[in-house]
C-alpha cells in the first residue's frame, strides 16, 4: 500500500513537471514572438505612455478642452532615455521579452494548471473551476491593462513636468523606466488577483464576509500601502492605483458572501 502510495505521489510529480514545462514553452515561445518584434514593441508600447498622442493622454486633454478649454497634460516633444551600460539596451531587450512572454502565456498557464488538479476535482466542482481559472486570467489582463493605461501615464507625467529648477537637464535611465514600468503595469496585474485568493480562502473556511466588511477600514489602510508599494512616490500615481483596489476590495466582499452561502448550503445538504 505505501508502495503504491508512493507511485501515485511521483506519478503527481511527473505530472507536474509535464505541465510546468508545456509552461515555460509557452512563455519562451511568446517570448520569441516579442523579440522578433521588439523594436515596433518598444516604439509604441513600451514608450508609449511618453508621449502626448497617447490614448490616455488624448481620452484626458479630450475632457480637459471640453471643460476648461485647453489642455491639461502636454508632455516634452522628447523623451531622452539614455544607455550607461554597454549590454544595457539587450539586458533590457531579454527583460521586455520575458515579461512580454509571461502575459502572453498567462492564459495557457492557468489552463495547464487546471488540467493538473482537474482530475482530483468532483464534476460539480470541475464545473465551477472551469469559470473560476477564467476569471484568474480575465483579471490579470485587466490589472495589467489597468496599470499601462490608467497608472503607468500619470506617473511617467508627474515624472517629466515635476521640477525643481529649470538648470536640471533631464536625461532618463533606460534600466529606471524598464524597472518602473515592470513594477507598475505587472505589480497590479498580480494584485489584481486578490478576488481568486479571496474565493479560495472561503473555500476553505478561513476567510468570511463579515470578517471583511469588519476589517474595512483596515483593508484601505493596506490598500494605500501596496498602492504606494506599486507606484512611484507621487500622490497622484498612489490615488490612481488604490481607487480600483479599492472597488476590488468592496467586489472582494461580494464575491465571499456568494461563496460562502455556497459553501454553507453545501455543508447543509451533506449534513441532510
Amino acid at each position: 500500500m505505501s508502495e503504491a502510495k508512493e507511485m501515485s505521489f511521483w506519478g503527481h510529480i511527473g505530472e507536474l513537471r509535464g505541465h510546468l514545462t508545456r509552461s515555460v514553452i509557452a512563455i519562451i515561445i511568446g517570448g520569441i514572438i516579442i523579440g522578433f518584434n521588439v523594436n515596433w514593441i518598444m516604439d509604441n508600447v513600451f514608450f508609449g505612455p511618453t508621449r502626448n498622442d497617447f490614448f490616455t493622454f488624448r481620452v484626458v486633454n479630450h475632457y480637459s478642452r471640453e471643460l476648461l478649454g485647453h489642455d491639461s497634460i502636454t508632455l516634452p516633444g522628447h523623451f531622452a532615455v539614455q544607455q550607461k551600460k554597454l549590454f544595457q539596451q539587450f539586458n533590457v531587450m531579454m527583460a521586455v521579452s520575458v515579461f512580454g512572454g509571461m502575459v502572453l502565456a498567462f492564459p495557457y498557464i492557468i489552463w495547464e494548471l487546471w488540467r493538473f488538479i482537474s482530475p482530483a476535482l468532483h464534476p460539480k466542482e470541475r464545473k465551477n473551476s472551469v469559470f473560476v481559472i477564467n476569471f484568474v486570467w480575465i483579471l490579470f489582463m485587466l490589472g495589467i491593462l489597468c496599470g499601462y493605461f490608467l497608472i503607468l501615464p500619470f506617473a511617467i507625467n508627474f515624472g517629466l513636468l515635476f521640477k525643481i529648477s529649470d538648470s536640471i537637464v533631464q536625461l532618463f535611465d533606460l534600466s529606471d523606466y524598464t524597472t518602473l514600468f515592470m513594477q507598475v503595469v505587472l505589480g497590479m496585474g498580480v494584485v489584481f488577483l486578490f478576488p481568486v485568493i479571496v474565493y479560495f480562502l472561503t473555500m476553505i473556511g478561513i476567510l468570511t464576509p463579515k470578517f471583511m466588511r469588519t476589517y474595512r477600514r483596515h483593508a484601505v489602510v493596506l490598500i494605500l500601502v501596496v498602492a504606494a508599494i506599486i507606484t512611484p512616490a507621487d500622490v497622484l500615481s498612489m490615488i490612481m492605483a488604490a481607487l480600483p483596489l479599492l472597488l476590488l476590495y468592496e467586489f472582494s466582499i461580494l464575491m465571499s458572501a456568494y461563496t460562502f452561502k455556497k459553501v454553507q448550503q453545501r455543508k447543509l445538504e451533506d449534513a441532510i
